[in-house]
């Protein structure tokens, strides 16, 4: 058994000499019985947008405190302990960039002791301990409430979770293991592994309190009260406390380990064996069935101080500061107050895609949005599909009736490009072919005032060469959105060497209203995130020309740590586009970028894939075997992996010289928000300077120093 009293943490401290401290205020407060609750407020003395965190001085004082606590207990002064947050938080968990500067293996190992330590006080303080969790409770936050004896939550707090498989950790203080014997395994999965790798999906506090996380739950009103009242009748034995769904013996011998190994298979299926956290947690899962809190802690602590330590944490760290500080200040964007004000907006266009984009913006700009078609008809269907996701939304609850009213009554569809007139902002969804585009542009142009705004969502023409028809081609910008609409988080914003600061200016303001993330980029063939996509695809393409077999590329890919391999990729976005992506990218570049007839005979297909029960490829079609004529001299799955990197490499070096972004970082930021690639990796370029590849192909690492681990 670990003491952790025993142990030195004045090196971890040291290391955090910036830390912003949460402290533990602490007041004594009467029971309606009589009875005494001392209540620990964690406040850090901002306001709500600077989340309560928990670093190395943190921790020694909230332990500090406790101590305090377990003397007064022990002299009867007091007869419960509760610990809550300031307004709208309770704690945002871990103080990440803490952990991301400990910079030795030790103190990576010690602030894990540390967690266990302090946070293990919470149940030996000889009296009750309850977590009245009024607001956000994050990863380390939520594991104050698991320690603790009794747990309460606010039915309006933002969001509840251990998402630090996301980050490339483990719950590593306490939650691998207190969670599933609290809850049981196959909820704990749940919480602990299935969430974090759905893009950090996160908990109600319904959801949270029915999982069995929380013994009530009360209305923001009176939460503080009501669970002060709550828990002065759970001391006296007057309120029951049931926990349902802790786990039994029987489940621990037989459903604990058919979980594991179904949820192992599923992992191995969606991830590949790159990832090292969600096998890390997984495995301390499956031994918490197992043995005592202490050695559950233990072992806790041990894979977290790997994890800390090890590149996949170091590229993690990264990638998740570009997300949540660069992507929120956009590099190359002029001042908002150039921007105009957009008080009407047209969709060209009713497919589809066009009925995606007028929906979101009639969703999150709430103004009057027109579409058009070249058929009433074709208008027709999309203002159906527009006020049918409407009413989607409304059963969902997700807006309420006269919400959904306001916003079906604020979209109208067109065949008369004159009823665009008083639109400031016009963006195309039409056929992605330069000449339609020059078209529609050209037409609508007549009727719109000097100064509105027009977009194009080309993923890959020129927009300088779209806009050359125009009257006023500095009026034109790149706005491209990536698929789902609804869902991917990234828009490509493309300035020409005619766009205005005032319609560059648009755009962004433009994307922050959608709640999207938008990077600048150069009017550059595939932009950022297509261009170096086309290099994945036509790396996959040529080793199918070449002769490898379908399974051994998406193998031989596996070590990039993609949410899906280069086929699995094609066949989201089709063969169609991907095709004309590549044909696109090899007319400007044909020295670099590989374009081929077998990708163009695959998209006649209907089915170009073979796959098994479980929808994993094993394949091609019969079809498409007929349809593909493929060489004799197959490369190895080494080759084919180090020709990828290295090509990679040698392009994000060209894209950098041609200035097509400012800086190494929007390249990364493109790839996590538009490419789904993971923060593992940090984006590209982290994982190319560890292989290596940018000292072969790209003239020097990306990084000085790298992003490696400690």
């Amino acid at each position: 058994m670990t003491d952790y009293r025993s142990i030195d943490f004045s090196g971890l401290e040291a290391a955090a000499a910036d830390e912003v401290v949460t402290h533990s205020l602490v007041r004594d407060v009467t029971l309606p019985s009589g009875r005494t609750l001392a209540l620990i407020t964690l406040h850090n003395g901002k306001d709500h947008k600077r989340p309560n965190t928990l670093g190395p001085l943190t921790l020694r004082e909230l332990g500090d405190t406790l101590d305090a606590l377990r003397d007064r207990a022990a002299n009867g002064e007091i007869d419960a302990v509760g610990v809550t947050g300031k307004p709208y938080i309770f704690a945002a968990g871990a103080d990440l960039s803490q952990i991301g500067a400990l910079r030795t293996v030790d103190n990576a190992r010690k602030i894990a002791q540390r967690g266990h330590d302090v946070l293990g006080r919470l149940s030996d303080l000889g009296v009750p301990s309850f977590s009245f969790v009024n607001g956000l409770a994050l990863g380390g936050g939520l594991e104050v409430a698991l320690n603790s004896t009794y747990r309460t939550v606010d039915s309006s707090a933002a969001a509840i979770a251990l998402p630090e498989v996301f980050l490339g950790l483990i719950p590593g203080w306490g939650g691998a293991y207190l969670l599933p014997n609290l809850i049981g395994i196959e909820n704990a999965l749940e919480v602990i592994i299935s969430n974090p790798l759905k893009q950090n999906r996160t908990l109600k506090p319904q959801q949270a309190h029915d999982l069995g996380i929380f013994d009530a739950i009360f209305s923001p009103a009176n939460f503080l009260e009501d669970s002060l009242a709550w828990a002065d009748r759970v001391i006296a034995g007057e309120q029951k406390v049931e926990r349902q769904r802790v786990p039994g013996r029987i489940e621990r011998a037989t459903k604990w380990p058919a979980a594991i190994k179904i949820a192992r298979g599923m992992l191995e299926q969606r991830i590949g064996s790159v990832p090292a956290s969600p096998y890390r947690a997984l495995d301390l899962l499956e031994r918490a069935a197992k043995g005592t809190k202490e050695e559950g802690f233990a072992r806790e602590d041990d894979a977290l101080a790997e994890l800390v330590a090890g590149d996949q944490f170091a590229a993690s760290m990264y990638a998740f500061d570009l997300v949540q500080k660069r992507a929120k200040r956009p590099v190359g964007a002029p001042d908002k107050d150039l921007a105009r004000p957009v008080n009407k907006v047209g969709v060209i266009g009713a497919g589809l895609m066009a009925s995606q984009f007028a929906l979101l913006f009639v969703r999150r700009l709430q103004v009057p949005v027109v579409i058009t078609d070249v058929s009433q008809d074709r208008v027709d269907k999309g203002l159906g599909y527009i006020r049918d996701e409407i009413g989607k939304l409304e059963e969902k609850g997700r807006l309420d009736a006269d919400a959904a009213s306001r916003l079906r009554a604020l979209v109208s569809g067109t065949t008369d490009r004159s009823d665009y007139a008083d639109c400031d902002f016009v963006i195309e969804a039409v056929f992605e072919e330069t000449s339609v585009k020059q078209e529609v542009f050209r037409a609508i142009e007549e009727h719109i005032a000097d100064d509105a705004i027009l977009a194009t969502n080309t993923s890959s023409l020129s927009v300088e060469e779209i806009g050359s028809v125009l009257a006023h081609p500095e009026r034109l910008v790149g706005f491209h959105f990536f698929n789902p609409v609804a869902v991917m988080p990234l828009v490509e914003v493309v300035r020409t060497p005619q766009t205005s600061d005032a319609a560059l200016s648009t755009a962004f303001v433009i994307a922050k209203a959608l709640r999207k993330n938008a990077i600048g980029s150069a009017d550059a063939p595939g932009f950022i995130v297509n261009r170096l996509l086309a290099k994945v695809m036509g790396e996959a393409i040529r080793a199918i020309d070449e002769g490898a077999e379908l399974t051994d590329v998406e193998t031989a890919f596996a070590p990039l740590g993609l949410p899906m391999g280069p086929f699995e990729l094609i066949d989201l976005v089709g063969w169609k586009v991907a095709a004309h992506v590549q044909d696109t990218m090899a007319t400007h570049f044909p020295e670099r970028f590989h374009s081929s007839e077998n990708l163009h005979a695959l998209s006649g297909v209907d089915t170009p894939l073979e796959r098994d029960k479980k929808k994993r490829i094993t394949g091609w079609s019969k079809k498409a075997r007929k349809a593909i004529t493929v060489g004799d001299a197959p490369a190895s799955a080494e080759e084919i992996l180090r020709r990828v990197e290295d090509e990679l490499a040698r392009e994000i070096r060209i894209m950098l010289d041609e200035e097509v972004v400012p800086e190494v970082e929007d390249i990364d930021l493109a790839l996590v928000l538009g490419a789904g690639w993971p923060f593992i990796d940090g984006g590209a370029t982290p994982y190319l300077d560890r292989s290596g590849a940018s000292e072969r192909a790209a003239g020097g690492a990306f990084h000085d120093p790298q992003i490696r681990g400690i």
